[in-house]
């Protein structure tokens, strides 16, 4: 049953509360009352609602959906850990002053785990969408001018080489055939242990891959010739128990429940450790890099290599997304791409989704100049932007040198440098850099939340320093 969001606080509580309210937090007091927007609070709330067909009416006490709402601000501002968040829920006043929990009990980490992950990227997308207005309707963005530009944002996973992603198959299959000998009759299903061989294994290969002398690179190829074979094998039992469960032949003496959270696992790890052996011959013994559809991590399968051509760190592994940023910092729009496509082809998108929320075009639309073609600028201007400030790659003609020379479009440029410090400030202080939870719904989850406490921030401190112009012209 979802919990009220007027919240009562304990008798006990009274005294210590006065000299709570005493305790100051710049940036949590600043975003405070934002948080406590009806229609934000409304669409968490029917979230809750349709978690089970009697939540509104049955069950036990849930959270109230305004410490929801504010409890997955808290955890994006501070760049938290569920366990962290659960650690200073417990012990900080400030924090619980923040949330409403006052002197109420807090929950633990698995909790807020599953709860956070009940407003997915649809919900974000729509509590996005209503920060926005509120920007608008305070004043913040107009919507007259637009810039955009991509980032890479990292999938939280290892560095993938072929030998690791070989190793982790192995211990993810053996794992699961372990749990599953467990729980049927002793003797039928039989699991080695392979990790001393794959340790080994994986230790030759990274010594050899230090020279590329051909007898260290025989060596290598022999080293993963024998890492292959070992995975093929424990592709192939788990394979065959898979069959046996199907078919009824295999002899379960403990929990089923147990059995079939295994065989889940199994029915998903075993086509992916496939590709992963296919993509290992493909590379080391055929000679071919460019494999369609390649795996990087098999725990979050939906990563991607990623090249935007930075010479400290070529090649990056997660999600392309596309930021848009509107006037005082307030990111408009934001997209998870497939794959690695060019900038040229985010431009048109981004000038759509700017007239969709501000209903009109942008007057002025800017982007570096690897969002530059000539179709864009012809498209954008019969959608009536009336000013398109992206630079031409190469060398230019006079004509063109003469047009990105006009005062207007190098002011434009100038404006559009600061997206770097907002993609900078999502990344940093608002935990974007890296996306911490799982799958590819955990990811786009993630990147909304932290735009929409960016955003929050920058209304926040837009409405501050308006408050301060006044006092100082009231002086």
């Amino acid at each position: 049953m979802i919990a009220s969001t007027q919240h009562q606080s304990l008798l006990f509580f009274l005294p210590l509360a006065q000299q709570v309210a005493l305790l100051k937090d710049d940036l949590l007091d600043a975003v405070d009352p934002l948080l406590g927007d009806p229609e934000l609070i409304d669409l968490v709330r029917q979230r809750l609602a349709r978690r089970r067909p009697q939540s509104t009416r049955t069950g036990r006490p849930g959270i109230a959906p305004d410490r929801l709402l504010r409890c997955v601000v808290l955890k994006h501002m501070k760049g938290w850990s569920f366990r962290q968040l659960e650690r200073e829920l417990c012990s900080n006043l400030i924090y619980r002053r923040f949330t409403h929990y006052d002197g109420e009990k807090t929950l633990d980490h698995t909790a807020y785990s599953r709860l956070f992950a009940l407003l997915g990227p649809s919900v974000a997308e729509k509590i996005h969408e209503r920060v926005v207005q509120v920007a608008r309707q305070e004043g913040v963005a107009e919507g007259r001018k637009l810039k955009t530009d991509t980032t890479v944002v990292e999938s939280n996973i290892h560095y993938p080489t072929d030998s690791s992603l070989l190793g982790d198959g192995i211990r993810v299959l053996t794992r699961s055939l372990a749990r599953i000998a467990a729980q049927c009759k002793s003797g039928a299903v039989k699991v080695v242990n392979h990790a001393r061989s794959v340790k080994y294994r994986l230790l030759e290969i990274s010594r050899a891959a230090k020279s590329l002398t051909p007898a260290n690179q025989e060596k290598m190829k022999k080293s993963y010739e024998q890492l292959v074979d070992l995975t093929k094998r424990v592709v192939g039992q788990a394979g065959n128990v898979l069959k046996h469960f199907h078919e009824g032949k295999l002899p379960i003496v403990g929990s089923l429940v147990s059995v079939f959270a295994q065989m889940a696992s199994i029915e998903h790890f075993v086509p992916l450790v496939r590709k992963v052996i296919h993509q290992t011959q493909e590379r080391v013994f055929g000679g071919n890099t460019r494999v369609e559809g390649k795996i990087i991590s098999l725990f979050e399968p939906h990563s991607q290599v990623i090249r935007k051509g930075k010479a400290h760190k070529p090649n990056e592994f997660g999600r392309l997304v596309r930021v848009d940023e509107v006037e005082n910092g307030i990111v408009s729009g934001y997209q998870v791409l497939e794959g690695n496509p060019a900038d040229s082809g985010s431009f048109l998108p981004a000038l759509e989704h700017h007239q969709s929320v501000f209903g009109q075009v942008a007057e002025m639309a800017t982007a570096d100049r690897g969002f530059f073609s000539a179709q864009n600028e012809r498209e954008a201007k019969k959608l009536g932007v009336k000013k398109v400030a992206i630079p031409a790659p190469g060398r230019l003609s006079g004509k063109r040198a003469e047009h990105q020379k006009q005062r207007w479009f190098r002011r434009a440029l100038r404006w559009r440098a600061g997206i770097e410090r907002t993609i900078s400030h999502l990344k940093h202080p608002f935990s974007m850099a890296r996306a911490g939870y799982k799958g590819d719904h955990g990811f786009q989850r993630y990147v909304g939340w932290s735009v929409i406490t960016k955003n929050l921030f920058s209304i926040a401190r837009w409405k501050e320093l308006k408050k301060l112009e006044s006092a100082r012209e009231e002086t």
